[in-house]
Protein backbone atom coordinates (compact mmCIF):
# COMPACT_ATOMS: atom_id res chain seq x y z
CA UNK A 1 0.00 0.00 0.00
CA UNK A 2 1.86 3.64 -1.20
CA UNK A 3 0.73 5.75 1.62
CA UNK A 4 -2.53 4.96 2.56
CA UNK A 5 -5.06 7.25 3.76
CA UNK A 6 -7.33 5.36 5.91
CA UNK A 7 -6.55 2.90 8.72
CA UNK A 8 -9.55 0.84 8.22
CA UNK A 9 -8.39 0.09 4.83
CA UNK A 10 -5.12 -0.78 5.95
CA UNK A 11 -6.77 -3.62 8.44
CA UNK A 12 -8.94 -4.59 5.74
CA UNK A 13 -4.86 -5.79 4.09
CA UNK A 14 -3.83 -7.26 6.65
CA UNK A 15 -7.16 -9.55 7.23
CA UNK A 16 -6.66 -10.42 3.63
CA UNK A 17 -3.10 -10.99 3.63
CA UNK A 18 -3.28 -13.18 6.74
CA UNK A 19 -6.05 -14.96 5.56
CA UNK A 20 -4.07 -15.69 2.33
CA UNK A 21 -0.78 -16.31 3.49
CA UNK A 22 0.83 -12.95 1.92
CA UNK A 23 3.11 -10.08 3.21
CA UNK A 24 1.66 -6.42 3.35
CA UNK A 25 4.52 -3.93 2.43
CA UNK A 26 3.09 -0.32 3.83
CA UNK A 27 5.24 2.62 2.54
CA UNK A 28 5.12 5.65 4.56
CA UNK A 29 4.04 8.77 4.87
CA UNK A 30 0.80 7.54 6.23
CA UNK A 31 -2.50 9.74 6.06
CA UNK A 32 -3.08 8.78 10.24
CA UNK A 33 -1.09 8.36 12.85
CA UNK A 34 0.66 4.57 12.85
CA UNK A 35 0.76 3.24 15.93
CA UNK A 36 1.39 -0.36 17.42
CA UNK A 37 -2.12 -0.32 20.01
CA UNK A 38 -4.27 1.27 16.79
CA UNK A 39 -2.82 -1.17 14.28
CA UNK A 40 -3.96 -4.11 16.56
CA UNK A 41 -7.31 -2.32 16.83
CA UNK A 42 -7.57 -2.21 13.15
CA UNK A 43 -6.08 -5.23 12.35
CA UNK A 44 -8.30 -7.54 15.30
CA UNK A 45 -6.99 -10.70 15.93
CA UNK A 46 -5.04 -11.31 12.34
CA UNK A 47 -2.40 -9.05 13.13
CA UNK A 48 -0.29 -11.95 13.99
CA UNK A 49 -1.02 -14.04 11.38
CA UNK A 50 0.39 -11.27 8.64
CA UNK A 51 3.64 -10.44 7.42
CA UNK A 52 3.81 -6.72 7.14
CA UNK A 53 7.26 -5.10 6.37
CA UNK A 54 7.01 -1.15 6.79
CA UNK A 55 9.11 1.25 4.09
CA UNK A 56 10.06 4.73 5.36
CA UNK A 57 9.70 5.83 1.59
CA UNK A 58 9.18 4.31 -1.56
CA UNK A 59 12.71 4.76 -2.58
CA UNK A 60 13.29 2.59 0.64
CA UNK A 61 10.73 0.13 -0.84
CA UNK A 62 12.26 0.01 -4.14
CA UNK A 63 15.88 -0.66 -2.99
CA UNK A 64 14.48 -4.08 -1.05
CA UNK A 65 12.38 -4.61 -4.01
CA UNK A 66 15.45 -4.62 -6.35
CA UNK A 67 17.03 -6.69 -4.05
CA UNK A 68 14.79 -9.56 -3.87
CA UNK A 69 14.23 -9.39 -7.60
CA UNK A 70 10.62 -8.96 -7.58
CA UNK A 71 8.62 -7.38 -10.46
CA UNK A 72 6.11 -4.07 -9.00
CA UNK A 73 2.33 -4.78 -10.91
CA UNK A 74 0.51 -1.41 -10.26
CA UNK A 75 -3.35 -1.04 -10.10
CA UNK A 76 -3.66 2.01 -11.32
CA UNK A 77 -7.12 3.32 -13.79
CA UNK A 78 -4.48 4.60 -16.09
CA UNK A 79 -3.63 0.80 -17.06
CA UNK A 80 -2.73 -0.74 -20.33
CA UNK A 81 -4.46 -3.73 -19.84
CA UNK A 82 -7.06 -5.40 -17.12
CA UNK A 83 -6.04 -7.44 -14.56
CA UNK A 84 -7.65 -10.70 -16.25
CA UNK A 85 -5.10 -10.27 -19.13
CA UNK A 86 -2.21 -9.94 -17.02
CA UNK A 87 -0.18 -13.20 -16.50
CA UNK A 88 1.12 -13.02 -13.33
CA UNK A 89 4.63 -14.39 -11.84
CA UNK A 90 5.01 -15.46 -7.93
CA UNK A 91 7.51 -12.99 -6.94
CA UNK A 92 5.40 -10.15 -8.36
CA UNK A 93 4.39 -7.71 -5.31
CA UNK A 94 1.13 -5.74 -5.76
CA UNK A 95 0.59 -2.25 -5.37
CA UNK A 96 -2.50 0.04 -4.38
CA UNK A 97 -2.20 3.83 -4.19
CA UNK A 98 -3.61 5.86 -1.83
CA UNK A 99 -7.18 6.08 -1.28
CA UNK A 100 -7.85 9.72 -2.40
CA UNK A 101 -4.36 10.42 -4.97
CA UNK A 102 -3.53 7.08 -6.05
CA UNK A 103 0.24 7.10 -6.51
CA UNK A 104 2.36 9.46 -7.88
CA UNK A 105 4.16 9.65 -11.66
CA UNK A 106 7.80 8.03 -10.35
CA UNK A 107 5.65 4.85 -9.00
CA UNK A 108 4.00 4.61 -12.41
CA UNK A 109 7.47 5.00 -14.18
CA UNK A 110 8.56 2.41 -11.95
CA UNK A 111 5.99 0.11 -12.10
CA UNK A 112 6.98 -3.35 -14.50
CA UNK A 113 3.19 -3.55 -15.10
CA UNK A 114 0.40 -1.45 -14.58
CA UNK A 115 -3.25 -3.37 -14.71
CA UNK A 116 -6.67 -2.43 -14.22
CA UNK A 117 -10.29 -3.84 -13.51
CA UNK A 118 -12.57 -2.63 -16.24
CA UNK A 119 -15.62 -0.58 -15.01
CA UNK A 120 -18.61 0.89 -16.42
CA UNK A 121 -18.06 4.05 -17.61
CA UNK A 122 -18.13 7.29 -15.60
CA UNK A 123 -17.28 5.51 -12.35
CA UNK A 124 -13.64 6.17 -11.02
CA UNK A 125 -12.40 4.11 -8.63
CA UNK A 126 -13.11 0.90 -6.46
CA UNK A 127 -11.86 0.52 -2.75
CA UNK A 128 -8.27 0.04 -2.52
CA UNK A 129 -8.79 -3.24 -0.81
CA UNK A 130 -11.58 -4.09 -2.79
CA UNK A 131 -9.45 -4.07 -5.98
CA UNK A 132 -6.55 -5.52 -4.15
CA UNK A 133 -8.42 -8.56 -3.57
CA UNK A 134 -9.87 -9.09 -7.09
CA UNK A 135 -6.73 -8.57 -8.46
CA UNK A 136 -4.94 -10.57 -6.04
CA UNK A 137 -7.47 -13.54 -6.62
CA UNK A 138 -6.32 -13.68 -10.46
CA UNK A 139 -2.88 -13.91 -9.46
CA UNK A 140 -3.24 -16.55 -6.94
CA UNK A 141 -5.65 -18.69 -9.61
CA UNK A 142 -2.60 -18.17 -11.89
CA UNK A 143 -0.18 -19.28 -9.25
CA UNK A 144 -1.37 -22.54 -7.62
Amino acid sequence: MHQPDMAPNVGAAIRLAACLGIAVDLLEPFGFVYHPAKLRRIALDYLGHAAIRRHASFREFEAWRRTQGRRLVLLTTEAPCANTEAAYRADDVLMVGAEGSGVPREVHEAADLRVGIPMRPGLRSLNVVTAAAMVLGEALRQQR
